[in-house]
């Protein structure tokens, strides 16, 4: 605890219902509810119409901005009042009307949102899913449940996450992309049906990849996911055996490979046009 705090401040129109535990620093503004297996720590701040419920913690210096809802119960006709869980990391920030529901019985029990995350307004956050660190979700993503997004992904605005999908680390969802299959680490996918049209170059040059590994990851990239048909036609298991025997020991090729062969309940994204839609350009 920041000794340094004051006392919470808590709005004479808020309900925080006993048992609550509330941190030092603490700002709850008008009209807001907080559910008796509710934690939250230090810093928080509860602009107003905002509400928590269920066993949830709100992890130190979240902001949740007005009709935000964290830790209801999930959407799911299976579950049956569970005591599952909801747990915000800390510095997330939460914009107006996002939902955030907490976990099932029959899946993880646990939704949870990383540290230092962005999530914009209109938004949904299903059960079980799992967002890391660094992630940024645009205004009005939706995703269904158990979904999981690794570190510092970016989902562009009115993105669809079919449930179960994986988002691997880095990698970019495009605006009003239906995502019904998994992502590469650092891929970035684009389209009604989201395809996958190259790796994630912005962002890996604007987060000090130098310029001999960015050109290794994109030979990686190009014999995994060739232009040529003819190459094409190589079976994928072989192309992965490839890039692995000449590419293997590369911390983020091993990352890619890692995330493609662990077990998936939706298979990988298709590549665009069989490899003759790739954009591999941004200066690498």
């Amino acid at each position: 605890m920041d000794a340094g705090l004051r006392a919470a401040e808590i709005h004479p129109s808020s309900i925080v219902a006993d048992g609550a535990r509330i941190g030092r620093g603490v700002r709850i503004g008008p009209w807001c509810s907080i559910g008796p297996d509710v934690v939250i720590e230090d810093g928080v701040q509860l602009i107003a119409n905002v509400i928590i419920d269920g066993t949830t913690r709100i992890g130190q210096g979240v902001v949740c901005y007005p009709f935000t809802t964290v830790g209801m119960a999930p959407q799911d006709l299976k579950y049956r009042g569970e005591p599952t869980r909801c747990v915000i990391g800390a510095g997330t920030v939460i914009r107006e009307n996002v939902t955030i529901h907490r976990g099932t019985a029959t899946g993880s029990g646990l939704t949870q949102v990383g540290d230092n995350c962005l999530i914009m307004a209109n938004s949904h956050v299903a059960h079980d899913c799992t967002l890391g660190n660094g992630v940024i979700i645009v205004n009005n993503v939706v995703m269904g449940g158990h979904v999981t997004i690794g570190d510092h992904a970016r989902i562009m605005g009115s993105a669809a996450l079919h449930q179960f999908v994986r988002i691997g680390r880095a990698a970019l969802v495009g605006g009003v992309c239906g995502v019904e299959a998994d992502v590469i680490p650092y891929g970035s996918v684009l389209g009604n049906r989201a395809r996958l049209v190259g790796l994630h170059w912005i962002w890996l040059k604007r987060n000090g990849v130098q310029s001999d590994e960015m050109h290794r990851l994109r030979r990686a990239f190009r014999a995994l996911y060739p232009r040529s048909m003819d190459d094409e036609s190589t079976a994928f298991s072989l192309r992965l055996a490839a890039v692995r025997a000449e590419y293997g020991g590369d911390a983020k090729v091993d990352e890619i490979l890692a995330f493609i062969e662990a077990p998936s309940r939706r298979g990988l994204v298709r590549v665009a046009g069989g490899g003759a839609g790739l954009i591999e350009s941004d200066g690498v």
